[in-house]
C-alpha cells in the first residue's frame, strides 16, 4: 500500500529521551505483538493513523513504519476525518488498523475501536501517549513486549484459580480485604484472541479482571499508593490511604488527601455512595508501585492489584447495582503484599505466584 509519511521521520524529532536504541526495542516487541498477538499476515492490508505531537507517538510510528513497510500511514492532523473514515471503508475482514494518539482521536460521533470491530478488523490502540514523557515513555515502551509463554499460562493459571475461589483476600501490609464471595467468571487481556469476538484492542496488555459475585460480601481494609484523579492521571500521594470497606463500600477513608477527598465525593454526589466493584490482577511487568506513568489506562495493567470505585462496571451486571445511575468506575492501585485465593498464595515477593 502506499506509504503518506515521508520514508524516514526526521531524527531530531525522534532521538530525545527515546533513543535509537529504544525505537528499535519497540520494533522488536512490536513485531511480536504482530505476530504472535494478533496474528497479522501479509497480504491483510495495515493502515496506521498516527500524530506527530509528542516524541513517544514519533517513535511507535516509526517502530510500525520499520515492521510494517508497506503499510498506509495517515497523519490524522494533516487529512480530513471524513478521508481517514474513507481509508477504513476500503478494508476487508481482519485487515489492520493501528491507532497512535497523543490524545484520541476525534472523529465526531465515530466510535473508532467499536466501529472497526464491527466491520471484523483487527486493532492496536495506543492512546494518551502525551502524558507519559522521559522515562516513562521508556516504560511505556518495555511494557510493549509480548511474552506469549507469561501471559498466556499465567493468566490461564489465575483465570483458573479465580473462578474456582470461594474467596479471596488482599494483604497491602498490614491491612487486609477480605472478599467472603465466590467470583464473577474471570476476564482475559494477555494477547491471546482466539476465542474472543474481536482481535486487538487498546496497548500494553496484561490483565485478569472479576468482582465479587456477592458485592456486598466485601469487607476490610486496603491501602491504596495510586488513584486515578478527576483528570484521569495517576496521583500518587506522599504516603498510601487506607480505604475501609464495608459490606462493598468505602465508609472511611484514613490519611486522605483533598485530591482523593474530590474523587469521593464526585461519586457520592451523583450515586449517593461509594462502590467497591472490580477486582483486577494486573501483570504486566514493566509498570510496578516504583515504576509509574501518568495515564491511569495504561498503568491499569501494573503488575498487582487494582479496584474500581463507583457503581459502573461495564462487563458485570448486579441487580443491586442500577445502570441508569451507574456513572463512575475510578481505578486504585492496592500496595500489593500477598493475595490469596481460597487459602493458597497466588501473589508474593512482587509476582504472580501460580
Amino acid at each position: 500500500m502506499t506509504s503518506l509519511i515521508p520514508q524516514e521521520i526526521p531524527a531530531a524529532l525522534i532521538l530525545g529521551t527515546i533513543s535509537e536504541h529504544a525505537i528499535v526495542a519497540a520494533e522488536n516487541h512490536l513485531r511480536d505483538v504482530l505476530a504472535l498477538a494478533i496474528e497479522y499476515k501479509a497480504p491483510h492490508a495495515a493502515i496506521i493513523v498516527f500524530d506527530t505531537r509528542c516524541e513517544l507517538a514519533l517513535a511507535l510510528t516509526e517502530a510500525y513504519k520499520r515492521c510494517l513497510p508497506t503499510a498506509t500511514f495517515i497523519d490524522f492532523d494533516t487529512i480530513s476525518a471524513d478521508a481517514v473514515l474513507a481509508a477504513f471503508a476500503g478494508l476487508a475482514a481482519n485487515d489492520l488498523v493501528v491507532l497512535i494518539q497523543s490524545t484520541n482521536f476525534r472523529l465526531e460521533a465515530f466510535r473508532i475501536r467499536i466501529e472497526l470491530f464491527k466491520r471484523s478488523l483487527k486493532v492496536i490502540e495506543h492512546p494518551h501517549l502525551s502524558r507519559m514523557t522521559g522515562s516513562q515513555a521508556l516504560y511505556y515502551i518495555e511494557s510493549l513486549a509480548y511474552d506469549p509463554a507469561y501471559y498466556r499460562g499465567v493468566g490461564r493459571a489465575l483465570k483458573a484459580r479465580i473462578d474456582s475461589a470461594r474467596f479471596g483476600v488482599v494483604d497491602s501490609g498490614g491491612e487486609r480485604l477480605v472478599f467472603d464471595s465466590p467470583f464473577e467468571s474471570a476476564k482475559l487481556n494477555i494477547g491471546d484472541y482466539s476465542e474472543m469476538n474481536n482481535v486487538g484492542g487498546q496497548f500494553p496488555i496484561g490483565e485478569v479482571f472479576t468482582e465479587a459475585q456477592d458485592l456486598e460480601a466485601v469487607n476490610g481494609r486496603v491501602r491504596i499508593f495510586v488513584f486515578g484523579d478527576t483528570a484521569f492521571q495517576v496521583n500518587q500521594p506522599e504516603n498510601p490511604i487506607t480505604l475501609v470497606i464495608t459490606k462493598g463500600r468505602v465508609t472511611d477513608v484514613i490519611d486522605s488527601t483533598p485530591e482523593f477527598d474530590q474523587v469521593l465525593a464526585n461519586i457520592r454526589a451523583d450515586e449517593g455512595e461509594v462502590w467497591l466493584r472490580e477486582l483486577g490482577f494486573g501483570m504486566n511487568r514493566a509498570f510496578t508501585q516504583q515504576r509509574t506513568v501518568s495515564d491511569i489506562g495504561t498503568y491499569e495493567r501494573m503488575c498487582g492489584i487494582h479496584l474500581s470505585l463507583g457503581a459502573k462496571h461495564g462487563v458485570y451486571n448486579k441487580a443491586i447495582i442500577r445502570r441508569a445511575t451507574a456513572r463512575y468506575h475510578v481505578d486504585v492501585f492496592a500496595v500489593t503484599q500477598a493475595v490469596y485465593l481460597d487459602d493458597d498464595l497466588v501473589y508474593g515477593n512482587g509476582a504472580w505466584q501460580v
